[in-house]
């Protein structure tokens, strides 16, 4: 289906910040835009300040006057809904509230033609519930934009059951034609994005309550040697624990209390308590001028926990078995210069091992060091975490099991520092940080692609382009192999003993076959 010409009229809804947001992007596209607030002067307010945030742009060179006034020029304010009349297009993005979305549609249903295309963009609201009541369901989808709408690139393509392929594929080339990475989703729970990243943050709240390390630390594991871009506990304090906990609730509570999406005590007490973030002054963080220091744009953050210089001398590295994943680091080694001696795998299945003497080195599998110690007979044991990629990480988790020496302990220390990589000393943690993190947000989007929600490709595209992951979930999957993701997410099943770690059938099934989500 083609795009919507721009000789389309485009209504939006609401004039709040997400709905000034659409009506900006529209009006960029090149779309005539007329925004309704039903609240008197709101829609002509939110015109007012598309204004300033452009002109800013202008201030900092980055447009032309002429391409503001253009742009400000397609905005025409309405404060009664009768002048929507005429869209070609009309989204709504009014309170998350289904009853008062019901309505509005019926009203928009009685007013427009029957090929006005109709879009909501809630985020958590079923579209097949808001179309239910209507005559025409078949031309009503979700059309959901990130905030801030101008500045995000994913829009989520939502079909309900009613929406027809033809409504869908033409809001799909309407997105892209606006600048956008579009990509479809069946309206369930969440649709791709607040649904495959809830264990982003439930990983995250799960070692901070379990006291694995502080949120400072576990936020720059993440960033440092996930490569993610902020940290679930930053993160979260930018989104509002209000907002984030709410999300987290709804899911959990639409799935019926499925644990994998099972709210943590520790969010909730932080809603409890008002510390809503940085809108509040306190989340995890304290934002508050002048309470610590080291501050940064108004920030204080504590800084993480990183192990001090470890003195101790290395001996040669011997790596055991083909590196595979690990196989970036050791090209690390021997930049550094260590030297380095290969051997067979002692192994039945082939897993690489690194030697420092009696110390053993081994990348989690999703067992503690304990377990996985007394299960193969070693003493000394210090397993590493995931790295996004090894040959750049700036920091990495280690813990190690019980028996493992002080001194030990003072040469894997030495050893990743001499490498560059900033050391964390976890307690020992199932999983890790990264490696547990990843693993759980593959499992989800594999569940969303088992239930039909997305495709893989989607579902990577998703969560890359709406949530600046690294890399797309399932991709990160297959590069380190399935069978090694499924292994791990049946060890950490094991460890807890709760079916929120449960490996997707359809991830099993690939990690048995042999397969890959992109073939």
């Amino acid at each position: 289906m083609s795009a919507l010409p721009t000789t389309a009229v485009i209504g939006v809804i609401g004039a709040g910040a997400m709905g000034a947001g659409i009506a900006q992007v529209a009006a960029q596209a090149g779309h005539s835009v007329v925004l309704h607030d039903n609240q008197p002067g709101a829609a002509s307010a939110g015109i007012d300040n598309i204004r300033r945030q452009l002109e800013k742009r202008v201030a900092k060179g980055k447009m032309r006057q002429e391409e503001v006034d253009g742009i400000v020029a397609r905005l025409q304010p309405a404060d009664a809904i009768d002048a929507l009349a005429d869209s070609r297009l009309i989204i709504e993005a009014i309170v998350e509230n289904l009853e008062v979305k019901r309505q509005v549609f019926a009203q928009l249903e009685a007013l427009c033609s029957p090929d006005t295309l109709l879009a909501s963009n809630t985020s958590s609201l079923s579209i097949t519930s808001i179309a239910a009541n209507l005559e025409r369901p078949e031309r009503l989808a979700g059309l959901h934009f990130f905030n801030p709408a101008p500045v995000m690139k994913l829009v989520e393509v939502v079909s309900g059951l009613a929406t027809t392929i033809e409504t869908a594929e033409t809001l799909y080339a309407t997105a892209t034609a606006w600048g956008k990475v579009a990509v479809h989703a069946s309206s369930t729970p969440g649709f791709i994005v607040n649904r495959v990243a809830r264990p982003f943050y439930a990983e995250g709240l799960r070692l901070l309550q379990e006291g694995a390390s502080d949120a400072a630390t576990l936020d720059a594991l993440l960033r440092q040697a996930g490569g993610f871009r902020m940290g679930p506990f930053e993160l979260m304090d930018l989104i509002g624990h209000d907002v984030n906990y709410a999300v987290t609730r709804s899911v959990f509570d639409a799935y019926y209390g499925d644990t994998r999406f099972e709210p943590s005590l520790v969010q909730q007490a932080l809603v409890e308590a008002g510390r809503l973030g940085r809108k509040s002054g306190q989340g995890f963080f304290d934002y508050r001028e002048g309470q610590r220091e080291g501050q940064h744009k108004g920030a204080a953050k504590p800084q993480p926990d990183f192990a001090t210089p470890a003195q101790a001398e290395l001996p040669p590295l011997v790596v055991q078995g083909e590196p595979g994943v690990i196989a970036p680091l050791l090209a690390r080694v021997q930049e550094a210069g260590l030297e380095v001696v290969r051997r067979e795998s002692l192994q039945p299945d082939g897993t690489p091992r690194l030697r420092l003497g009696d110390l053993v080195l081994a990348l989690s599998d999703g067992r503690c060091a304990a377990e996985r110690a007394v299960n193969e007979g070693l003493e000394a044991l210090v397993l590493f975490d995931l790295c996004l990629d090894y040959r750049s990480a700036g920091a990495i988790a280690i813990s190690a099991s019980h028996a493992t020496s002080p001194e030990a302990r003072e040469l894997a220390t030495a050893f990743f520092q001499r490498l560059g990589m900033d050391v964390v000393w976890l307690t020992d943690t199932p999983g890790l940080v990264v490696l547990r993190t990843v693993a759980m947000l593959a499992n989800e989007a594999a569940d969303a692609v088992l239930q039909g929600v997305c495709s893989a490709e989607d579902g990577d595209l998703a969560m890359q382009a709406g949530v600046n992951y690294p890399r797309g979930p399932l991709a990160w999957a297959d590069s380190l192999g399935l069978p090694f993701v499924h292994r791990t997410l049946t060890h950490l099943q094991q460890s807890y003993g709760e079916e929120r770690y449960r490996s997707s059938f359809l991830l099993r099934r690939k990690a048995l076959s042999e397969e890959s989500f992109h073939e």
